[in-house]
């Protein structure tokens, strides 16, 4: 199973689900950072991402070094531990946040229903691919540097559907996205 690619593309599937109006204030431009905790019915994913983490820490420093910084290139962070969040550090652009708009993340899902009250946004998304996914979720705008949110996702892993459920917050670091390149 390809698990970092697949907790990756579920985040990045959530953050580009959020429609562009959805935020009744700006969003501060800059780097931020999505922390996120998934588990499925199977408990697939958790052990793909257990064994990942003990490989990870199995490594000679020097390697495992390598290896943390050519994630962290991609933003990824892997949380080490049972319970740990992973993490996506996204960049997002003055224009973007102009436009309230977060980065289109993964341009096969589309959103296909929304519906916002006050600062609490519901959505429904589907993502064509292989294999495709369906969902739905709901995030409150806590700030314009701080925003958090759930969702469920239905796919198929292993030739057998698939539930999973991902609690997300999503944090300010910096208006200087250092080494992270924003998306468009």
């Amino acid at each position: 199973m390809r698990t970092k690619p697949l907790f990756a593309t579920l985040l990045l599937m959530a953050l580009g689900a959020l429609p562009a109006p959805a935020w009744a204030q700006k969003l501060a431009p800059g780097l931020w950072e999505h922390s996120f905790t998934m588990k499925t019915g199977s408990g697939r994913v958790e052990a793909a991402m257990a064994q990942m983490q003990q490989q990870l820490a199995a490594m000679p420093p020097d390697q495992r070094k390598k290896m943390e910084a050519m994630m962290a290139g991609q933003g990824l962070g892997m949380g080490m531990g049972p319970g740990k969040p992973n993490t996506l550090r996204v960049c997002l652009t003055p224009e973007q946040a102009a436009r309230d708009q977060m980065p289109q993340q993964d341009t096969r899902c589309q959103q296909t229903q929304s519906q916002r009250s006050g600062n609490v946004l519901k959505f429904k998304f589907s993502c064509s691919g292989d294999p495709p996914s369906t969902g739905e979720g709901e995030y409150t705008i806590v700030s314009d540097k701080a925003h958090k949110g759930r969702m469920v996702v239905s796919t198929v892993a292993q030739g057998q559907p698939e539930r999973m459920e991902m609690e997300q917050s999503a944090r300010w670091l910096a208006a200087d996205c250092g080494s992270v390149k924003p998306r468009p």
